[in-house]
């Protein structure tokens, strides 16, 4: 699917051509277009208001009127808002998403809001805002489908009329890397991290990667920020993990490759380490045993990782000694 700015002509005018197509588009609506009472008959939409409409939806500051085509056809137009005229509101809104009648059912309305997500989303916006007329079940029952959860209710602000406002959070992909560094005697390297938006969890040594830079780059590059140590690098891949949290107030969808390596036990050390605990919210560290794992009340990040180091060490011939 294509999603491109409507044009204009020099006048300033819809392309007659577009205009029919517009219009043939807005017409298949009508059931939409009664219920929302913006056309003065529903059944007889003409060019010249769909001209007029759209200008008003264009008179907006931040407004962008977007075409949706599929194998060249028109099939749906969708209008967004940098942000709403409301001053105390900070996210950008959809205010118009139209699908031809003759061409639902084929995810036509799902594809232009995933392309209009992500266009805000690599801007930097955090979330997504839309008014549904109270009356509207249906184009309800659609947004919430794609994740739009109803925050509030208001009247819209040209006509008054009863609607349900919706917001969904807009996630952002990272891609992070750590290393479990396991002692002679199957102890792993744990931080504690306190995260402002999500309480404390203990986690392995690492974060997010830099620009351009491999998973076990980040990793061996993260792995001696934290723990000062420069003679140790990742060995295999443990596992992947993929989960969503909430980082510096911004939902994150973070991926990450973990990678496992036998080290000595010893503590964490260096004359930059505080300073880098501190930036990354590190508030101390602790060698946990299996058993430990098993019993600890607080989020261990990866989840589940006592039986991933009982496999790897399983499958690598490692042998633990003997109780001293």
């Amino acid at each position: 699917m294509l999603l491109s700015p409507l044009p204009r002509t020099a006048d300033h005018d819809i392309p007659a051509p577009l205009l029919t197509e517009l219009t043939a588009l807005y017409a298949s609506q009508h059931a939409f277009h009664a219920l929302g009472g913006d056309f003065p008959d529903p059944d007889d939409i003409r060019p010249e208001q769909v001209a007029a409409a759209l200008a008003r939806e264009r008179a907006h500051e931040g407004a962008r009127v977007l075409l949706a085509r599929s194998e060249g056809r028109l099939v749906g137009v969708v209008v967004t808002l940098d942000r709403h005229p409301d001053p105390a509101d900070p996210d950008p809104w959809v205010g118009l998403l139209m699908v031809d009648a003759a061409a639902q059912g084929r995810g036509h309305g799902r594809r232009i809001v995933q392309q209009v997500e992500d266009r805000f989303r690599e801007a930097g916006r955090d979330a997504l805002r839309l008014a549904v007329l109270d009356a509207n079940s249906a184009g309800l029952a659609f947004w919430t489908a794609l994740g739009y959860q109803v925050v509030g209710h208001r009247p819209d602000l040209r006509s008054g009329r009863p609607c349900a406002v919706l917001r969904k959070p807009l996630r952002r992909s990272r891609r992070a890397a750590r290393v479990a560094v396991v002692d002679p005697r199957g102890a792993v390297l744990l931080f504690r991290y306190r995260n402002p938006d999500a309480g404390t969890h203990w986690a392995l040594p690492g974060g997010g990667l830099e620009e351009g830079e491999s998973p076990r780059e980040g990793a061996l590059r993260e792995l001696r920020e934290e723990t000062g140590w420069a003679d140790l690098e990742p060995g295999p891949l443990l596992c992947t993990w993929e989960h969503d949290f909430i980082r510096r107030g911004t939902l994150v969808s973070q991926h990450e490759q973990i990678y496992v390596c036998a080290g000595p036990r010893r503590e964490p050390g260096g004359p930059d380490l505080a300073a880098s605990h501190a930036t990354d919210g590190i508030l101390g560290w602790r060698w946990w045993t299996r058993d430990e794992l098993a019993r600890e009340a607080d989020p261990v990040w990866p989840p589940g990782l006592a039986p991933l180091l009982d496999v790897w060490e399983a499958e690598s011939g490692r042998r633990r000694p003997g109780p001293a």
